[in-house]
């Protein structure tokens, strides 16, 4: 004699059925982040604040830079709330600010899925590092990458670990302190160097730094060029024979450096089997866009900055007793080199689809 069994017993029967199938073609093919890890080399663009323990004077780990952070606590980032690399992290679905290795209130456990190790101030030059009150040098930045190696290797082992170095998404950053505050600024270079042969200087520094990283097993990297760099609040205070606008030497160079980093990229990814850089080109022009036509991403000022609404403060310069302006999203630059978090937003926005396509 058949069972006859009731509806309501046969719908729970079927959602049961339908949720053991999900689970199973989700066992075989489970859903996961594109990268396992976000790695972040680079100056302050993308310093998640190493210099905060180092002995710099190129510090922001204190009040008014983090105001709109979780917390309001400065993190030693130099903007007024997250830079880049915490919007990249958190859209790939990691970790919603990324850390830096040298703070001590994290550990290895906390840079599985991310872990930064740029420096404000550095370059790609090492003696940019030595100009600007000794910050960590792309060289060193690099030795603490192989450490971070070697200890992750030993909490996750060595096939899970070696799968997060392949798979992981590396990020850079960095260029504008070469010229701004190194070339331009002190003499050493300029005589050694006219600015051409400067550019191609930096450029075979990156390709060397983006070859040993590929040696060392990175497989995904995001480059960033320097951004229109003649625009900054400081350079534009200074050029007082311009009526303050932007410096188009200063420009020109950086579009001249940054195509020169395009074609340096275009080979690498010829030449080094299973390496994928992405020059991210583009930032240029959304900055320069963002900066020459501020309302139409609803900002009002783009000439000056929130920290004291002046020109000149950064770091020390902008401090506890700066008069600040009220809200930060209606300026492009947080301080006179750095953007607000509101920029990095809008930059992040940019890049994340670009980088989720091109390493899917």
């Amino acid at each position: 004699m058949a069972h006859r069994y009731s509806p309501l017993f046969l719908c729970v029967l079927e959602r049961l059925l339908l949720v053991f199938l999900l689970y199973f073609l989700n066992a075989i093919n489970p859903t996961r982040c594109e990268v396992p890890a976000v790695i972040v080399f680079g100056d302050s663009s993308v310093d998640a604040g190493n210099n905060n323990v180092i002995s710099t004077l190129l510090k922001s780990n204190f009040q008014p830079y983090g105001r709109d952070f979780d917390g309001g606590r400065p993190t030693g980032r130099f903007s007024n709330g997250k830079i880049p690399p915490d919007y990249i992290s958190q859209a790939f679905g990691l970790k919603p600010n990324v850390p830096a290795y040298l703070d001590p209130n994290y550990g290895i456990a906390d840079f599985v899925t991310g872990v930064c190790f740029a420096s404000a101030g550095t370059g790609y030059d090492n003696a940019t590092s030595d100009v600007l009150q000794n910050v960590i040098p792309l060289r060193k930045e690099l030795e603490y990458y192989m450490d971070y190696q070697s200890k992750l290797r030993a909490y996750v082992g060595d096939q899970r670990g070696n799968k997060i170095i392949s798979e992981a998404l590396y990020l850079m950053s960095l260029g504008t302190n070469d010229f701004l505050e190194n070339y331009y600024t002190f003499p050493t270079r300029r005589s050694q160097f006219n600015v051409k042969q400067y550019q191609d200087f930096l450029v075979e520094l990156s390709r060397s730094f983006i070859t040993e990283l590929y040696k060392m097993g990175a497989r995904k990297i995001s480059l960033t060029g320097v951004p229109p760099m003649g625009c900054l609040p400081l350079e534009r205070a200074t050029n007082f024979m311009d009526h303050h606008a932007c410096v188009r030497e200063y420009n020109d160079v950086a579009l001249e450096f940054n195509g020169k980093l395009d074609a340096m990229v275009g080979q690498l990814n010829k030449e080094l089997e299973g390496l994928k850089v992405v020059f991210t080109r583009d930032v240029y022009g959304l900055v320069l866009d963002m900066i020459t036509k501020p309302s139409s991403y609803g900002f009002e000022v783009a000439g000056m900055s929130c920290c004291a609404t002046g020109t000149f403060e950064m770091g020390y310069l902008c401090n506890r007793h700066s008069i600040t302006c009220e809200d930060a999203n209606k300026y492009v630059f947080w301080d006179a080199f750095h953007p607000s978090e509101r920029t990095n937003q809008i930059v992040s926005s940019h890049l994340i689809p670009i980088l989720k396509s091109e390493f899917k």
